[in-house]
């Protein structure tokens, strides 16, 4: 237990962090509404968690919290809603570091009838406007540099991950060679994963080994993860199914299949976009702080 005087002396010393912290979560509000999207909650105690390959989920009662209002909101599209976003907390079990805690704050939007492309300008747009309302000069205008996997792995790590993927040597290279080398001085977006590496992720036309994702590095932290998101719900179901599998053989929990959102597909979800950005990190970057400890009131280990 923190002595109550460091827990209040801390407490004290973080004020203008989260003053800056509350500016930032008001400027993204008004930009969103401005742009005609409507905020929107969704469970955050699930029944059945989302799968994916590197994300265990924290067990709650007999659900589990929420790794993200992905699935959810994505049923909103399919039942019609057009321009989507959420700005709450989601769990992830055992994540503890500097850019890393097992309760975060995450912004997600969506957008029916657009792509991963469509999401990268409102991206740039809504950045900026944040930086125009509580930092003027912390980012460079857009727009941000746009790099492939492909081009950075063949120039950083001498193999291409698009079309020879190896999960491990994907996840070391791309923290031990490819995030050190990218621009400090501007956003950059890494674009065009593995196909393998995006189980949510529309497969890029023309080369089914290329999924329409991309993520934002700020100063060589990632802050998004966007998809142009898979709408098939015999693709989406084969590739749930796939990662049940390769999380049992890495010796990680399975969970059911997501059957409701399964279904939602079936009756006919639009083309869309979505992407999730950290509020934490956000917040981390534009104040030049070094770990989310410095943006964050409370750090409850249990």
């Amino acid at each position: 237990m923190v002595h109550p005087h460091l827990e209040r002396s801390r407490l004290q010393s973080l004020q203008p962090a989260l003053i800056f912290r509350s500016r930032v979560l008001s400027a993204l509000r008004t930009w969103f509404d401005g742009a005609g999207f409507i905020e929107v909650e969704t469970p955050v105690r699930l029944p059945i968690p989302a799968t994916e390959l590197h994300i265990d989920a924290e067990p709650a009662g007999s659900g589990f919290l929420r790794t993200s209002p992905e699935l959810h909101m994505k049923r909103l599209l399919a039942a019609g809603y057009d321009k989507l976003f959420q700005i709450g907390p989601c769990f992830r079990k055992g994540e503890w570091g500097r850019l890393h805690h097992p309760e975060y704050t995450m912004l997600e939007w969506y957008r029916a009838n657009a792509d991963y492309l469509d999401i990268l300008q409102d991206t740039e747009r809504l950045l900026t406007h944040v930086c125009q309302s509580v930092c003027p000069s912390r980012l460079p205008p857009p727009p941000w540099p746009r790099l492939t996997v492909e081009e950075l792995y063949g120039t950083h790590a001498g193999w291409n991950p698009v079309t020879d993927y190896e999960a491990e040597r994907f996840e070391h290279d791309l923290v031990a060679l490819i995030e050190p080398v990218l621009p400090r001085d501007t956003p950059v977006f890494v674009m065009d994963y593995p196909a393998a590496a995006a189980a949510l992720s529309r497969r890029k036309p023309g080369r089914a080994c290329v999924a329409e994702r991309f993520e934002l590095y700020i100063n060589g932290v990632e802050i998004t993860n966007a998809f142009s998101e898979l709408t098939d719900p015999v693709e989406q179901r084969r590739r749930f199914e796939q990662c049940a599998r390769d999380r049992a053989a890495m010796g990680a929990p399975t969970y059911p299949l997501d059957e409701a959102f399964l279904a939602a597909l079936e009756l006919g979800m639009p083309p869309a976009g979505g992407i999730a950005l950290g509020i934490d990190r956000l917040v981390m970057v534009l104040l030049g702080a070094t770990s989310l400890d410095e943006v964050i009131a409370f750090r409850e280990k249990m």
